[in-house]
């Protein structure tokens, strides 16, 4: 279930915690894990022994890495959504407005689930004002608290499913387009820069948007590598892989691509030419190739 709690910038840790009792610990109890970003808040030694002695663990995701929390990427944006339609021009009212989003969002179906957050948690859906009418009172209600446990238990089981189902569908869409890239400590990288992470470096389109090459310190995770980042950069050193290049020395040379490509020194004499006709290829308005063939002994090139 979402909570929309408006908040200051400038509360620290002490006022973030307070308020995180007050809203949502009251309801919900405290939380075996919590995931959040890597705020100087979320990290201060004050939040850490907090929840520490609470017995949370704290996972912190990674800047621009949507598979680590992208259920709160897509909430915020929802959110957003939500905002922008209430407010309209009345934009000092966002904050009595919160909990009319905070209800809209979690008494809508959800794609994945195909039941709203009310019905998972509570199993059923709360009255909304259209839903207000008179009841009447000549018929006598009953319902079956073992029914009733039944079927809680079959929709949270039925939820799962549609979620596992729906995480794994969304995990082979994206594993076609992932790189398997590993890098131990010591090597060296090249960052990228995204403008949302390094506004800074990245004011001008014509700055560059990669930096380096950076020394690998450690591997925090199977996605995520901590990288010797000066601290005049202002975040964190923590990126996720597809952030990471590998760098190569200008006077290293690169590996080729081509399977059986001739190595240096190596001499190889050719038999003769096959044809070498003037055989032009259109590439498009502005580019032909000429096409030459060349047999040589034990290796053909085209």
């Amino acid at each position: 279930m979402a909570h929309f709690i408006p908040c200051h910038t400038t509360h620290d840790a002490t006022q973030i915690a307070a308020l995180y009792f007050r809203e949502v610990v009251r309801l919900h109890g405290i939380p075996s894990s919590m995931v959040s970003d890597r705020d100087t808040k979320f990290l201060s030694h004050f939040w850490l022994t907090l929840w520490r002695k609470m017995g949370t663990q704290l996972k912190f995701s990674t800047s621009s890495h949507p598979q680590a929390d992208g259920q709160t990427e897509v909430t915020n944006g929802t959110l957003g959504t939500l905002l922008r339609a209430l407010i309209k021009k009345n934009v000092k009212q966002w904050e009595d407005l919160m909990p009319h989003a905070e209800f809209a969002y979690n008494r809508t179906p959800h794609k994945t689930t195909g039941h709203s957050l009310f019905e998972v948690v509570y199993g059923l859906n709360p009255a909304t004002p259209l839903d207000l009418r008179v009841l009447d009172t000549t018929q006598k209600f009953n319902s079956n608290a073992a029914d009733h446990a039944t079927q809680i238990k079959s929709l949270h089981e039925q939820v799962t499913h549609r979620i596992t189902k729906m995480s794994d569908t969304v995990k082979a869409r994206v594993d076609k387009h992932c790189r398997d890239t590993k890098f131990s400590p010591g090597d060296l990288v090249w960052i990228h820069l995204p403008k949302e992470r390094f506004p800074t470096k990245r004011r001008s389109k014509l700055q560059p948007c990669s930096d380096g090459p950076f020394k690998i310190l450690e591997q925090v995770n199977a996605n995520a590598y901590k990288v010797d980042l000066p601290g005049s950069f202002g975040v964190s050193a923590t990126f996720y892989v597809s952030d990471l290049q590998q760098y190569y020395d200008r006077d290293e040379s690169l590996p080729s691509l081509r399977a059986n490509f001739l190595q240096a020194g190596e001499d190889v004499k050719y038999e003769h030419v096959i044809s070498m006709h003037n055989t032009m290829q259109h590439v498009n308005t502005v580019t032909w190739i000429n096409r030459v063939v060349i047999l040589y002994d034990g290796l053909s090139i085209t």
